[in-house]
């Protein structure tokens, strides 16, 4: 049952949010100073995780509200808070993540490589950027961030690559993943929070988004691919055998595929997806030898970034859902696409899904917007923590900014909101 707070503690808490969206846009100042100031590097390195900010703040806020009215509004607060998302996120991350996993879709994606007529690392680098967000309407948006990010990193996204490929490579991969879940009703964060309430199914998401986002999503990786050209042919001579072949036993990679289905099937369950993740960390136990280290720990930062995000948008209706319903349709669209990059499209489009008496217009603007500026910062949308945190160690300082990165995504932002707002 919702928890109903005094009017100046949701003020407080947009304050809040405010200061943690430009806490996220500051988290590199932090990592310069964890070098220019190393007495105290411990405390700027906390301050500069932006997986860490969300979680701080919402600390911050839930202290705030202990302080004012006492623990018992705060803790009742607190356990209103549906933390199913985290959850889910972090139990797909680590299992999509997993060897066995990421070398199948290696393996997949380098023989759909082999069929362009281009060179071998264009090729792969053209496939990973358009395919692989397309796998995010399958296995969610967050599993196919995971493998996306993982097989960048292991072929392109090194530390002396140049800056301004990674940034683009970085701004169309989130982009793309954002509208690559639309395909289905069940994959896209900010589809599931409204398919069950205005009754969407996965032939209706393909009819009126899925094809539109395909071609997005093919446009985008062709023109970064065809950017960098020279840059990728230069790497085919270097370019790791890994992930090339697949050398983990098929029934290895089956169960864990089993494992991967089990938890996309039962996502709003946590009791059983979590059940499953519990079955998939004892297999891997027992196999060790076809494994390599889980990313636990980054799941768990990405986890943390999003329960804290669960805990401070709940607090932002007040302004939000108004925002949104005094809007036309493609004052909205715009409205939406804006509104994402300070605020978790889910967020967004659940809050949209609680206005009563709007038309098939309004619907498909709010969702189509909200998965248009997906890509635009780190916080719009829940599988760019993920993305953020397998990446970040390719970029200097271990630090991606956020204007590089909001940079890098306009262009990407534009097609996507072309393929939406002109097509049919």
């Amino acid at each position: 049952m919702e928890t109903q707070l005094p009017h100046f503690v949701e003020i407080m808490a947009a304050v809040i949010f405010a200061t943690a969206v430009l806490h996220t846009f500051s988290a590199s100042y932090f990592e310069h100073l964890a070098k220019a100031q190393p007495a105290h590097a411990g405390l700027w390195h906390l301050l500069g995780e932006v997986e860490a900010v969300f979680g701080f703040w919402a600390m911050v806020l839930l202290i705030l509200i202990a302080v004012q009215l006492g623990t018992t509004p705060s803790q009742q607060y607190l356990e209103s808070r549906n933390f199913t998302e985290p959850a889910f996120v972090f139990v797909i991350m680590v299992i999509a993540a997993s060897r066995p996993v990421i070398d199948f879709a290696g393996a997949m994606l380098s023989w759909l490589a082999r069929v362009l007529p281009l060179p071998a690392a264009v090729s792969y680098y053209f496939v990973v950027l358009s395919i692989a967000p397309l796998f995010g309407s399958f296995i969610t948006e967050p599993a196919a961030m995971t493998l996306s990010a993982l097989l960048l990193r292991e072929r392109f996204m090194h530390k002396d690559a140049p800056s301004r490929f990674k940034y683009g490579t970085l701004g169309v991969l989130f982009v793309n993943i954002s509208i690559g879940g639309t395909l289905t009703h069940f994959a896209a964060p900010p589809v599931l929070m409204v398919a069950d309430t205005w009754g969407w199914n996965t032939s209706f998401m393909l009819s009126h988004f899925g094809w539109k986002a395909a071609i997005a999503v093919f446009i985008n990786a062709a023109v970064v691919t065809y950017l960098f050209r020279d840059y990728l042919k230069g790497l085919s001579s270097i370019m790791s055998p890994a992930l090339a072949r697949l050398d983990v036993p098929l029934w290895v990679v089956a169960a864990h595929l089993l494992f991967l289905a089990g938890v996309v099937i039962f996502n709003h369950h946590p009791i059983v997806f979590s059940a499953f993740f519990l079955f998939f960390l004892g297999f891997t136990e027992a196999y060790k030898k076809y494994q390599t280290r889980l990313l636990i720990r980054e799941g768990l930062m990405v986890a943390f970034f999003l329960a804290g995000l669960v805990v401070l948008g709940g607090l932002q209706k007040w302004w939000l859902q108004p925002t949104l319903s005094g809007m036309s349709p493609q004052a909205l669209y715009w409205g939406a696409t804006a509104l994402t990059a300070i605020t978790d499209n889910a967020a967004l489009t659940y809050l949209g899904s609680l206005v009563d008496g709007v038309n098939d217009d309004f619907k498909y603007a709010l969702v189509a917007g909200a998965v248009t500026g997906g890509g635009l910062t780190v916080i719009a949308n829940a599988p760019n923590p993920a993305g953020f945190a397998i990446l970040k160690s390719s970029f200097d300082d271990n630090a991606i900014s956020a204007l590089g990165l909001l940079s890098a995504a306009l262009l990407p932002t534009l097609v996507a909101a072309a393929a939406f707002l002109l097509l049919p």
